[in-house]
């Protein structure tokens, strides 16, 4: 989960389905000893090529997703023989992470992939890092001017919600009248809006849903556990709860057995282990939750490795990777959980 605005076979299919991206070369009738994409043009493989040394600069990890993309990003840059990973400290202080960030610059490392803790803060180390003629890999929370980096890489928090929305629906679409809660994140965040929108949009086309109550709690354990007993207090009946973030989703459990309460179904967000598992007991009223994957820093370490050595991707015809690429917020049940588990973060 992500905490700032923002936003795989072959590339980018399903984010979501393995620990990182496979760049695949394309296939060919001819023996070469490169890989090679249309006219010609070399796609990026597992095969060691030109050396590259990757600056990796991120927020702490203060929260089980940000520590999932820091494992992301070291595991990654690992099975790579000829990528050199240089990962900074991590600092939630903006001038801390721009000072740090400059450093890679002047260490001339040959990309930079960057998850900034504020992305309008950050914006000009990324021009400057640009401008030296290094390519930046921007990660999740996106910078204010599309300068700033070559390659835009995150999440789908309006996807999220749309997902999240659809989901419910289905399962209450031949239920007369029914209620649903929302235990969102950050209201000061636009992911927060984006999430509750999405969410929102979805029940549109469910006309015997209302969604009856909204609570905003902070992504922690604590707040999730507080608030969602300030929702089961106010609301004695409802049949469907989408909570944003599975870290306060933990706090969010506890409240509702301690209420005693089993009468309705939650939808999470994000895809921390504790939820995969407890979706995969069966034994609450956790059924399902909404991906928000931070395997997209193991595929920003393929995009840089790419970047670095002059290479598109494989699948795509284009000889440069692309601009922009959003994750999709694929729902995780009881019928596909053991093909996700692998991916769900601690």
């Amino acid at each position: 989960m992500s905490h700032l605005p923002s936003r795989r076979g072959l590339l980018f299919g399903s984010a979501a389905v393995s620990a990182g991206v496979v760049l695949a070369g394309c296939t060919s009738n001819e023996s070469k000893d490169e890989k090679t994409g249309a006219d010609d043009q070399p796609v990026a493989d597992d095969k060691p090529g030109k050396r590259v040394t990757i600056g990796f600069a991120g927020p702490q990890a203060d929260h089980g997703w940000l520590n999932a993309i820091n494992d992301n990003a070291k595991r990654r840059a690992r099975k790579y023989a000829d990528v050199t990973l240089e990962i900074t400290e991590g600092s939630n202080d903006t001038a801390a992470q721009i000072g740090q960030i400059e450093t890679l610059i002047n260490k001339k490392v040959d990309v930079l992939v960057v998850l900034p803790a504020d992305g309008k803060a950050l914006t000009q180390v990324g021009l400057k890092a640009m401008r030296a003629g290094i390519p930046v890999v921007n990660l999740d929370r996106v910078f204010n001017s599309p300068q700033a980096y070559r390659c835009w890489i995150g999440g789908d928090n309006y996807g999220m919600g749309l997902n999240a929305g659809h989901y419910i629906g289905e399962k209450l679409k031949g239920k007369a009248s029914a209620r649903v809660v929302e235990l969102a994140g950050l209201d000061n965040l636009e992911l927060t809006r984006q999430r509750t929108k999405g969410f929102d949009d979805a029940l549109k086309n469910y006309p015997n849903i209302k969604k009856v109550a909204r609570q905003a709690a902070d992504f922690t354990v604590e707040s999730g556990q507080a608030k969602m007993a300030q929702l089961l207090q106010a609301q004695s009946k409802f049949d469907a709860l989408w909570n944003h973030d599975d870290d306060q989703g933990v706090g969010a459990l506890r409240a509702i057995e301690q209420a005693g309460r089993d009468d309705f179904l939650m939808v999470g967000g994000a895809g921390a282990l504790a939820a995969f598992q407890a979706i995969k007991r069966g034994d609450s009223v956790l059924k399902a939750t909404v991906l928000y994957p931070p395997t997209m820093a193991a595929s920003a370490i393929d995009l840089a490795r790419a970047l670095g050595q002059s290479k598109g991707i494989g699948g795509l015809a284009e000889f440069e990777i692309p601009a922009s690429i959003t994750l999709y917020s694929a729902v995780v049940d009881k019928e596909n959980v053991d093909q996700y588990m692998p991916t769900g973060f601690r």
